[in-house]
C-alpha cells in the first residue's frame, strides 16, 4: 500500500501507543495497518526463545491492534509478532519505555517505581534568558573511564552523579568541576538505547551511541546492572537530578534522522518500507551516510517523533535537545517539536545540526540552515563560525582565521554577530534569524579537537604559539553574539591523538584525560574567565538582531588578521556603557585607534581573562599583542 495512502487513511491521533500500566491492567496497542494478523508474545526471562504466552490481537481503529492482560504486569517481558504479506516477524515495541538487555525484548514497567528517592520533576535550573545558556558537550563514558579519575561508576550514569571527585595531583574532576567551570548546561551524547556496545560486557567497545535500537529505552550499558529493566532509567534519573542540583541543565543529543538498520528496524519489522526514505531506484536512500534516513514526513513517524521528544522530556524532566543531523528532518516535524515542547515548557533548549544532505525532500521542506527564519524557537551549530576560527574540518591541513588564513576573516564576523543579517556582506542564514540560533563552537565530538587541528594546520609552531591560537579562538567563541559551546575537555587542551573521527575508538582515545587538566590548569582558568565574563555581562547576549545592529560596530579599515568591535549604550542593560573588543590574530603587535580618548579597564588580555581589572590605560589608541585577544571598557552605569 502506498505511504500517502496509509498517511492519508490510518493516522492514528490517539496517546497510547505501546504498553499503557496500571496496578489493574496493562492495555497495548500498536500501529500496524499492513498486518493479517499480530499478536502478543510474553516472555518468563529475558533470555527465552519461546513465548510464555501468546495472545491474539483484536484489529481496532485507524490500522492498530490491541490486547490487554489483567492485573499488576510491572516487569512483565514482550514482543509482538506481526504477519505481513503472509510471513511473520517479532519486533520490540516501537514505543516501549524499558527492554531486557541489549534491547531485544520489551518491558512493562511501572514508571513511578524508577524515581530515585531524590527525584524532584517538577523543579530544574532557571535563567533569566535562552542567551544565558553555555554547553559542555560530553560523552558519559568519557567522564570516568581515565583510570586517576577519582569517580567510582566508572563509565556509568552514577558516574556523573558523584561529588567533590579529585583526580592527579588534588585537581577537582567529574561533576564538581564541571559546576566549578561556570557552564549552564550538560549536552549528552545519546543516552537512548543503542545497538553498538554489548551491554553484557559494555568495557570491551566503545561507540558513541549515533545508532538507535530502541528510541524511547536508556542504554544499559551505562547502568550497573544492564540485565534489570528499571536500574538504567533510575541511574539515569539520579544522574539528571545531580545535575540539577548543581544548577545544571541538561540536554540529551537525539538521532531520529536513521537507525542502526532499517531491515532489521522494529519500525520496518512492523509496517514495512513506511518508516524509512527510498531513492529513485526503490532502494533506501542513504542520505545520512548512515545506511538509511528516517521517513519523518510520513504522519505516523511524524507522531512517533514528537511523541518520543515529549516524553524523554516529562519522564526525565530534560532541559533541551540536541538533533543529530536535524536537515534530514522536515521543517512541519520540527515545528511541531517546537509546539510540543512549548506546552510542556518554553524554556526547552533545542538546536540541531542543520546540514543539507538530503535530496528525496524539497529545498523548503528541510529543517537546515538556510530554513532557520521559519523554524523559531529551534537553534543551529554554526559551521561558519567553526570553520572560520580553525579551518575546514574536511581539510586536515588547511588553517583558519587564527591560525594564519586571514581569508577566513569574514566568516569569523559572520559568527560575531551571532548568524544575524547585520548587512548584506555580513550575513549567514539570511534575514530573519535571531541570535539565539546560532550556536557558536569550534571542537565537537566530531572531528579533530581544536588543539589536535592547530597541530596539524601549524606543525612548526611551538606550543605556546599553538596555545596563544586555542586562547584566541577560545575568546571569539565566548563573546561572539548566540550560543557558546564547548565539547568536555577542550578547555583542557582534549587530544585524541589526531583521531578525527573516535566513535567507536577505545577509551585510551576518548576519555578526559584529568592528568592534563592538572597540567593545564592556566588554560582551564582562561575558559572560566572567559566564561565569568559572559554570564556577568548581557553586552555578549543581546536577544535580537536590531538590537546586534543598532549596539555592536566594527571597527573599518583594519587589516585581514585583526578584528575590533565596540559594543556601546549600556548594551541589553550592561554595566560598562562602552566595549572594547579586539582579536589580532597576526604574529606582530598590531595597533589599534579605539573609539573614545578616555580611561579603559582591560579584563582580557593574552594570558587572563575575567571581569576583573588586568591594567588601565588613557587615550585612544592601544597596540594588541600578537596572536592576542582583548576586552576593555569604560564608563559602569
Amino acid at each position: 500500500m502506498d505511504n500517502n495512502i496509509l498517511n492519508k487513511m490510518y493516522y492514528y491521533s490517539g496517546n497510547d501507543l505501546g504498553n499503557t500500566y496500571s496496578k489493574e491492567m496493562t492495555t497495548f496497542r500498536v500501529w500496524a495497518p499492513l498486518a493479517s494478523e499480530v499478536k502478543l508474545l510474553t516472555y518468563a526471562r529475558a533470555e527465552d526463545t519461546t513465548p510464555a504466552m501468546e495472545i491474539e490481537m483484536i484489529k481496532s481503529e485507524k490500522g492498530t491492534w490491541t490486547a490487554h492482560i489483567l492485573d499488576d504486569q510491572d516487569g512483565l517481558i514482550y514482543t509482538y509478532k506481526v504477519k505481513n504479506h503472509g510471513a511473520w516477524a517479532e519486533a520490540v515495541d516501537p514505543y516501549v519505555r524499558a527492554v531486557t538487555i541489549n534491547g531485544q525484548k520489551g518491558v512493562v514497567v511501572d514508571l513511578s517505581s524508577t524515581n530515585p528517592v531524590s527525584w524532584n520533576p517538577y523543579k530544574k535550573p532557571t535563567q533569566k534568558s535562552l542567551l544565558d545558556t553555555i554547553i559542555y558537550e560530553l560523552h558519559v563514558r568519557d567522564l570516568s573511564s581515565f583510570k586517576e579519575s577519582g569517580i567510582k561508576n566508572v563509565g556509568k550514569f552514577l558516574g556523573l552523579a558523584e561529588k567533590n571527585t579529585k583526580g592527579p595531583n588534588g585537581t577537582s574532576t567529574g561533576l564538581s568541576y564541571i559546576k566549578e567551570l561556570g557552564v549552564t548546561h550538560v549536552q549528552l551524547l545519546p543516552i537512548y538505547d543503542y545497538a553498538t556496545v554489548d551491554e553484557a560486557d559494555p568495557m570491551a567497545g566503545f561507540n558513541w551511541g549515533y545508532d538507535p535500537l530502541n528510541y524511547n529505552a536508556v542504554e544499559g550499558s551505562y547502568s550497573t546492572s544492564a540485565a534489570d529493566p528499571k536500574a538504567r532509567i533510575r541511574e539515569l534519573k539520579q544522574a539528571i537530578q545531580a545535575m540539577h542540583d548543581e544548577g545544571l541543565g541538561v540536554i540529551m543529543d537525539v538521532v531520529y534522522n536513521h537507525m542502526f538498520t532499517a531491515d532489521e528496524s522494529n519500525f520496518n519489522k512492523i509496517v514495512p518500507g513506511y518508516y524509512f526514505r527510498k531513492d529513485k531506484t526503490g532502494n533506501w536512500a542513504d542520505e545520512s551516510l548512515c545506511g538509511n534516513v528516517i521517513a519523518s514526513e510520513n504522519s505516523m513517524v511524524r507522531k512517533f517523533i514528537v511523541d518520543s521528544v515529549v516524553y524523554w522530556a516529562k519522564e526525565y524532566n530534560l532541559d533541551g535537545f540536541r538533533f543529530d543531523l536535524m536537515g534530514l528532518i522536515d521543517v512541519t516535524t520540527m515545528k511541531e517539536v517546537r509546539a510540543a515542547l512549548d506546552a510542556i515548557d518554553q524554556n526547552i533548549f533545542i538546536h540541531g545540526e542543520g546540514w543539507d544532505m538530503g535530496n528525496t525532500l524539497a529545498e523548503d521542506e528541510k529543517a537546515i540552515q538556510r530554513n532557520a527564519g521559519v523554524l523559531k524557537g529551534i537553534g543551529f551549530f554554526n559551521d561558519t563560525i567553526r570553520d572560520g576560527i580553525k579551518g575546514s574540518v574536511f581539510e586536515k591541513a588547511e588553517a583558519g582565521w587564527v591560525n594564519g588564513n586571514y581569508k577566513c576573516k569574514s566568516e569569523v564576523l559572520m559568527g560575531i554577530v551571532g548568524a544575524t543579517y547585520y548587512n548584506e556582506s555580513i550575513n549567514t542564514w539570511g534575514p530573519q534569524v535571531e541570535p539565539y540560533q546560532s550556536t557558536n563552537y569550534v571542537e565537537a565530538h566530531d572531528n579533530h579537537t581544536l588543539w589536535d587541528k592547530l597541530q596539524l594546520t601549524n606543525p612548526d609552531a611551538s606550543k605556546e604559539v599553538r596555545l596563544k591560537m586555542d586562547y584566541l579562538a577560545a575568546s571569539i567563541i565566548f563573546t561572539s553574539q548566540g550560543i557558546p559551546f564547548i565539547q568536555a575537555g577542550q578547555e583542557f587542551l582534549r587530544t585524541k591523538g589526531g583521531d578525527e573521527n573516535s566513535f567507536k575508538s577505545p577509551d585510551e582515545v576518548n576519555m578526559l584525560n584529568w592528568a592534563q587538566k592538572a597540567k593545564n590548569t592556566d588554560v582551564v582558568n582562561f575558559y572560566k574567565g572567559l566564561i565569568e565574563l559572559r554570564k556577568a555581562h548581557p553586552a555578549f547576549k543581546m536577544p535580537t538582531a536590531a538590537m546586534i545592529r543598532e549596539c555592536l560596530k566594527f571597527i573599518e579599515n583594519t587589516p585581514e588578521s585583526l578584528i575590533a568591535y565596540t559594543i556601546t549604550g549600556n548594551a541589553n542593560g550592561d554595566s560598562w556603557s562602552d566595549i572594547f573588543v579586539a582579536f589580532n590574530a597576526d604574529t606582530t603587535p598590531k595597533t589599534i585607534n579605539l573609539p573614545k580618548d578616555t580611561e579603559w579597564n582591560i579584563v582580557v588580555d593574552s594570558k587572563t581573562a575575567g571581569v576583573n581589572v588586568l591594567n588601565q590605560l588613557s587615550g585612544n589608541r592601544y597596540e594588541i599583542p600578537p596572536l592576542s585577544p582583548v576586552v576593555m571598557y569604560a564608563g559602569i552605569k
